[in-house]
């Protein structure tokens, strides 16, 4: 029985209950990976009590697992590509489950953050496997775009929700619950994957840049390293200096080796379309912003504000609900209207909410703190949609993947940054609380403005004639990929016109 039934949901011909049974599992999948980059946030100041952590302690709880998603998205989905989508989702599943089952056995910090390491590896074959699932499984064009707004808005309602839900659990079961609650949902998914998902691989799959991955991950990784280090060893340390020097070379590195790889990992050429570099811009500034809002946020209700986990993440479900009500519109408007106008709200949405987070003092009327919160609900709302638009606009079908995996890789980059930024700001104030704590994240609230002011500029110039211009330019470059790719992969350069 179960045999017969993986042959047939193997051969492509899912009727349209399983298509939706198939889009439910990957938004199960895809729930877990981007709930733990904030559901964490609130359990925050008990693990900080709990494993006697410090500062920069806490900033990698959140990083190693943010800055792994971020070095390995696009691998991941170049291996799926070319092994199977549904063997990489179970695998992924299966790494994520067990990372989760150790952050919470963790005895120490170090324990803790090397499991969180191991949780977004199995993290990264998710997400973009996921989509990908999503959109080979929905063939009808109409359909398809349906569905991946549905991914997209249960992403941004997991990332929103993620703070509820966790201070509920830390406040009656602890925080370690956090982690264990991802098992059982991890298993069911397991499961469920095996006998629904159909088997999948890319007509052409992408070859293998290990030079690339790894000197991704160096640049990213110095640069976050230096920061979140840089208030205990200082700017002028031999290792902050030498961290900083790797993470330039790596982008040198990358800037001169990829153009000449057959399929690099990062396609320099997808960014001579300005809105396809603007949409990675605006996703790094908005993910840096909204997660530096979650880091500081969370400990200014509780630690100065002596809230519990669960009121604190009670006071965050002004974001989730904007979130839910906001997204369905937000995504027809997007395609009726294009992405300049939700795109213009979320960037000044953001750099209201920064700008009124700056006169926030501990005995602030709690209605006034709701209210500022109602701003970051209104970006993150509006953001996310316009952002994946405007990155494969006018791209051709065959860089519609290799775009949105950027892009979801700079919205990690930027969630990554967030919180070492913000962290370093607050610095030990973080520990003191109070109107040291409060003194010291004013910082972070002008930093969030800039970041909104950002992405209102960005969101102008992407959508313009001109923009459009550069994307068409852009993905006239591809052409020859796309035409020549079943006659031996030739790689068509910029000067070279392709033979018909």
């Amino acid at each position: 029985m179960i045999a017969s039934l993986l042959q047939w949901t193997t051969a492509g011909d899912l009727g349209r209950r399983r298509r939706f049974l198939v889009l439910a599992i990957c938004c199960a999948s895809v729930i877990v990976v981007v709930m733990d980059i904030s559901i964490v946030n609130v359990a925050l100041p008990a693990i900080r009590h709990d494993l006697r952590a410090s500062v920069s302690g806490l900033q990698w709880t959140v990083d190693a697992y943010t800055l792994v998603l971020a070095g390995f998205l696009v691998l991941a989905g170049s291996i799926a590509d070319r092994v199977g989508r549904r063997r990489i989702l179970q695998v992924g599943l299966a790494a994520f489950g067990l990372g989760s089952l150790l952050c919470g056995l963790a005895p120490s910090i170090d324990w803790l953050i090397a499991a969180r390491a191991l949780q977004a590896v199995g993290g990264t074959m998710l997400n973009p496997v996921a989509m990908a699932i999503v959109a080979t499984t929905f063939p009808d064009p109409a359909e398809r775009a349906r569905a991946i707004g549905v991914f997209g808005s249960v992403s941004g309602l997991a990332l929103a929700l993620g703070p509820i839900l966790g201070g509920a659990m830390v406040d009656g079961l602890g925080w370690r619950s956090v982690f264990w609650i991802n098992v059982p949902i991890v298993a069911a998914a397991i499961a469920c994957t095996a006998l629904f998902v159909p088997e999948s691989c890319a007509a052409r799959a992408r070859r293998f840049d290990p030079v690339g991955q790894i000197l991704m991950i160096l640049m990213l990784s110095g640069v976050v390293y230096a920061i979140i280090e840089s208030t205990r060893l200082g700017w002028t340390s031999p290792v902050i200096l030498g961290l900083l020097a790797i993470a330039v070379l790596s982008a040198l590195g990358i800037l001169g080796y990829e153009p000449r790889r057959i399929d690099p990992l990062l396609e320099l050429r997808l960014f001579r379309s300005v809105p396809f570099s603007s949409a990675i811009l605006m996703a790094l500034f908005a993910l840096c912003g909204f997660s530096a809002f979650l880091f500081v946020t969370t400990q200014y209700l509780q630690d100065v504000r002596g809230m519990s986990a669960l009121t604190a993440g009670l006071c965050l479900l002004p974001v989730g609900v904007l979130v839910v009500v906001l997204s369905p519109f937000i995504g027809r408007l997007v395609g009726s209207r294009g992405s300049r106008l939700p795109l213009v709200i979320s960037g000044v949405a953001l750099a209201f909410g920064g700008g009124a987070s700056i006169w926030l003092v501990p005995d602030t009327p709690l209605p006034a703190v709701l209210a500022i919160y109602l701003l970051f609900g209104v970006f993150l709302a509006t953001v996310n949609p316009p952002i994946t638009n405007t990155a494969v606009s006018g791209m051709p079908r065959s860089m519609s993947g290799v775009a949105t995996s950027l892009a979801s890789a700079g919205r990690q980059t930027g969630t990554t940054l967030g919180v070492a930024i913000s962290g370093t700001i607050v610095g030990s104030a973080s520990a003191r609380g109070g109107t040291a704590f409060i003194s010291a994240e004013h910082g972070v609230w002008w930093l969030v403005l800039g970041l909104g002011v950002g992405i209102l500029a960005l969101g102008l110039l992407s959508t313009g004639r001109w923009a459009s211009a550069t994307a068409l330019r852009a993905a006239a470059l591809f052409d020859g990929v796309d035409n020549g790719a079943e006659a031996g992969h030739r790689r068509v350069r910029e000067s070279r016109v392709p033979a018909r």
